[in-house]
């Protein structure tokens, strides 16, 4: 006997919640507050200078993204479990704003190399994990274009985004098994103490834990939200379409 198709659980429009004007108005207000620690807290690096605040955005930024690509494995396990569309939509929503977090990582570290390292690329083993990692969540996007079948296409897309979760820990977890890194690894609190090529004084901790708050969870989730409130709106749109085709 023929299974019958998944419904498509899309609702029509709404305003935004409550608890979702709440959420955007803390995003806005830690936004400022982490640029402050950034920009005016934490001090200025005796070697670095002023272009290491930019690292306040810079790491955070991939946490956030990996917050993201996260929620894309889960959208992805749920979807392939229940076949419930709402799954799929915080699929594609964490897809694309880990996208944009993992490029604003890239950005920011490239601005941050020139001067440091007087290049805007050094082949470095996670900068060209990273490179990997963001190719393959654009790929991701272009599967999800390629394909016009609403059903086939969310379960491909599910099953891509949990196996590219692989390049996100690959980046992760590089400069653990790869010496020829010049990404530091540990963080210590002198420069006798630090493994890696520069220590934290409490300033920069204090900022650094500020930016993982800020852009590492409350930023991407806002964002999240609102993708998936507007991927809903584009499947009630769609719906309404072939409803009026079919009529």
């Amino acid at each position: 006997m023929a299974q019958a198709k998944p419904k498509d659980f899309a609702q029509a429009p709404t305003p935004a919640p409550n608890l979702l004007r709440i959420l955007t108005l803390v995003t806005v207000i830690g936004v400022v507050i982490a640029l402050v620690f950034a920009l005016n807290i934490a001090g200025t690096d005796i070697e670095q200078g002023e272009v290491q605040r930019i690292f306040y955005v810079h790491m955070p930024a991939f946490f956030g993204a990996f917050l993201a690509f996260g929620a894309t494995v889960l959208g992805g396990i749920m979807y392939l479990w229940k076949r419930d569309p709402k799954w799929d939509r915080l699929a594609v929503a964490g897809v694309e704003v880990g996208f944009a977090f993992a490029m604003i990582n890239l950005i920011t570290g490239s601005i941050w190399a020139r001067p440091i390292w007087n290049t805007w690329w050094t082949w470095d083993p996670r900068l060209t994990s990273e490179a990997i990692m963001v190719l393959t969540y654009a790929a991701y996007m272009m599967l999800r274009a390629g394909i016009d079948n609403m059903d086939t296409r969310r379960r491909f897309a599910s099953v891509y985004g949990i196996l590219a979760f692989a390049t996100v820990l690959l980046t992760l977890f590089i400069i653990r098994f790869r010496e020829d890194t010049i990404h530091p690894t540990v963080v210590g609190n002198s420069p006798q103490n630090a493994q890696g090529t520069f220590a934290a004084s409490d300033g920069v901790v204090t900022a650094l834990m500020v930016g993982l708050v800020i852009w590492g969870l409350l930023v991407p989730v806002t964002l999240m939200w609102y993708r998936i409130r507007l991927e809903n709106m584009l499947d009630w749109v769609n719906r309404k379409k072939m409803e009026v085709l079919s009529a």
